[in-house]
């Protein structure tokens, strides 16, 4: 039987734009988007495949092409864009992606891969398989990696630590967090394709019965309803981040760790602000291109 087709709209661009560009792409065409960055040329493709060419309409071949545009206007430097389209055979698409998704170590304590991928874990590592075109996010993007470095840096060993993954997308800080030891672990996202590709990666690992998995708004949690945890992980957009500060901090215990991840370099400043003007210190800082993540702590364990 002759294998079918598919086809692939992918759009190359610079990693500091990586996660507008995945947002863009999954709003137009309603379908998964799967990232990689070239380490060589420091090039990053965002990726979805189609069963037909007439689903990548000529709106929205407009509607991307004015959403492209409108990058720098934001303030975020996407170097050249390139946006090609391609016919390809399934078992090509199946066999390109092994090229491009390596395993990823967080020292001693955690190893990601793809399923395909034959590396075993040292001792004690605990083990996430995540595969490209299941889900949103592979653990690629330095900013999901920070948050992950971070989940391993505050897990104490013999304690029970609780975990909230806000905005959880591809499911993979929740199913880390599991790995890790985490209890108990609940992760919300207000999109529904995101929830269930976090439930397929639960499943995938192993921990689905482990891991707390909602389809809820920010506005819909708090405090009384879902409790404190000692881990919040916050990846949302500025606004949100701003907006819905005493929410996110009534979620976090005590002696708790607070994640956000993916601010822009520019609006860093005042969510810095408004955090510190919280009762928060700031106990972890990264930059990446244009993107910041930091790590926050109650500044008298309040």
């Amino acid at each position: 039987m002759k294998a079918k087709s598919l086809w692939r709209i992918s759009v190359t661009t610079s990693p500091e734009v990586e996660d507008a560009v995945q947002e863009c792409l999954a709003t137009i065409l309603h379908e998964p988007v799967s990232t990689y960055t070239d380490v060589g040329t420091r090039r990053t493709t965002a990726c979805v495949f189609l069963p037909r060419r007439a689903a990548f309409t000529p709106a929205a071949r407009a509607e991307m092409k004015l959403a492209l545009g409108k990058l720098r206007a934001f303030g975020l430097d996407p170097g050249r864009v390139v946006v090609r389209v391609e016919k390809i055979r399934r078992e090509n698409w199946a066999e390109s992606w092994k090229h491009h998704f390596k395993p990823i170590e967080i020292g001693d304590a955690l190893l990601l891969k793809p399923s395909w991928n034959r590396r075993r874990p040292k001792s004690g590592q605990a083990v996430v398989t995540l595969d490209p075109g299941l889900s949103f996010g592979t653990g690629q993007h330095p900013t999901t990696r920070f948050c992950l470095e971070q989940l391993v840096a505050a897990r104490k060993a013999d304690s029970i630590q609780s975990l909230l993954d806000i905005g959880t997308g591809s499911g993979i800080l929740a199913i880390a967090g599991a790995k890790l030891g985490y209890r108990p672990v609940l992760a919300f996202d207000c999109d529904p394709d995101s929830v269930r590709v976090a439930a397929a990666n639960a499943r995938l690992n192993s921990v689905r019965r482990r891991v707390q998995l909602r389809r809820l708004d920010l506005i819909q949690v708090g405090r009384r309803r879902h409790g404190r945890f000692d881990v919040v992980c916050a990846n949302l957009i500025f606004d949100l981040l701003l907006a819905e500060r005493s929410r996110i901090l009534a979620c976090l215990a005590p002696h708790g760790r607070l994640v956000l991840a993916g601010i822009l370099h520019s609006q860093f400043p005042k969510v810095q602000c408004a955090y510190a003007g919280a009762g928060l210190r700031m106990i972890a800082r990264r930059r990446q291109g244009e993107w910041e993540s930091c790590a926050f702590a109650r500044a008298n364990g309040e």
